[in-house]
């Protein structure tokens, strides 16, 4: 079969972009992938992508990049404009544009592929409306429900059962659309994020480092942690806590870390294109975040050998970490249950031990070869099942 997954920004570092990439790649040994990005900023995509898998975009917003399009003017104007078919309320509006609007209508209308696979609420809702019968339209949901504003909310329950399919990271989240959804009009998925197959650093567990990575935004919960840290040197002051990202509260994190006193113990750091060997550095990772649709660092630190010490936050956590085996739960935004559960293993290292055992057990349920397997058995009954009406266009 054809596929096709749909991206809004296939060139940045972004974790909807790796477990796409990681996905296609996989799937791209027994079918043929492709994937499309509406905007292209960068000269190369920022993650490996198999030579199986074909990679273009329908703009080009690279400094001095030539506009695909009959009439230049026309398309400078429409690029200024705010798009009229996404709604103000998705979390990357400022992304689309009169210009977005005219090139995916295009594209969605004509897909050339047997199955597109979109990506995020914004192009998923535009599948929904524009995608023909004949092509099998996925939605696939990367977040929670619950963090969209009411007028998505209202958009996803009037178009989304027009989508043949909706795929969501865990069970708790596919609970949530199917009570949003219309009894019986779009059927919902659980099939999560998966690793990909190469052999992953692993850590000693000597090193005496507490490593964080994602966006430093406030879902998060950096602070958090920086708070639980401070209790945690107090017993353990030859820790030290790494904290890999970039957002815009990385001088507010900065700042806190100093008042607490932690200027010698706390180092911000940049994004990394070689996570896996920063998580083999370190002995633990810390997941502060107040909300966590999957996770997808959790996993890679399975992969390395790292225990988890993790919020049991909605949704994700509590669905990957099986507590007192391969990592801690510990109540949502308790800093100071964090900091006693990080302390207890950094003070046992028995303990330690046999839970670095048993992430790498853990990690093998993630595996990508097997994630695929889920979404191959899911389209090939898409594609032999007898057309619903789902009310696109023929």
């Amino acid at each position: 079969m054809k596929i096709t997954f749909l991206l809004l920004e296939a060139y940045t570092v972004d974790g909807t972009v790796r477990s796409t990439f990681t996905l296609a790649n996989e799937l791209s040994r027994r079918h043929d992938v492709e994937i499309v990005s509406v905007r292209r900023a960068a000269d190369r995509p920022a993650f490996p992508l198999s030579g199986r898998v074909r990679l273009r975009s329908l703009i080009d917003v690279r400094p001095g990049a030539r506009v695909a399009w009959p009439n230049t003017e026309r398309a400078r104007r429409l690029m200024a404009l705010p798009s009229r078919l996404v709604h103000p309320e998705e979390r990357s509006f400022s992304k689309y544009s009169a210009w977005t609007d005219e090139r995916l209508t295009r594209f969605l209308r004509r897909p050339r592929t047997d199955v597109l696979v979109t990506t995020r609420a914004g192009l998923n809702l535009m599948a929904a409306r524009l995608v023909p019968a004949g092509v099998v339209a996925v939605g696939q949901e990367h977040l929670q429900l619950g963090v969209n504003d009411a007028g998505i909310l209202a958009e996803i329950e009037e178009w989304y059962p027009r989508l043949d399919a909706l795929t969501c990271l865990t069970v708790a989240d596919t609970g949530d659309y199917e009570r949003l959804l219309p009894a019986g009009s779009c059927p919902v998925h659980t099939i999560g994020n998966g690793l990909p197959p190469r052999a992953y650093p692993r850590s000693r567990q000597e090193n005496r480092v507490v490593v964080a990575a994602g966006r430093i935004v406030w879902i998060k919960g950096y602070d958090l942690l920086i708070d639980a840290f401070a209790k945690v040197v107090e017993e353990h002051p030859d820790w030290r806590l790494r904290i890999h990202g970039q957002g815009p509260r990385r001088e507010e994190l900065r700042r806190r870390a100093t008042r607490r006193g932690l200027y010698n113990h706390v180092r911000l750091l940049e994004q990394t294109h070689d996570m896996e060997g920063e998580l083999a550095k370190a002995s633990v990772l810390a997941l502060p975040s107040r909300g966590e649709s999957f996770g997808m660092t959790i996993i890679e630190a399975f992969a390395c050998g790292l225990p988890v010490v993790a919020f049991d936050c909605p949704q994700g956590p509590r669905e990957i970490i099986t507590d007192g085996t391969d990592g801690l739960l510990v109540p949502p935004e308790d800093s100071g249950a964090l900091a006693e559960a990080l302390s207890r293993l950094i003070g046992d290292e028995e303990l330690r031990l046999k839970m670095s055992a048993g992430a790498l057990a853990s990690a093998e349920r993630f595996a990508v070869s097997a994630v695929a397997g889920r979404w191959e058995r899911m389209l090939g009954g898409l594609l032999a099942a007898p057309r619903r009406d789902t009310g696109r266009p023929g």
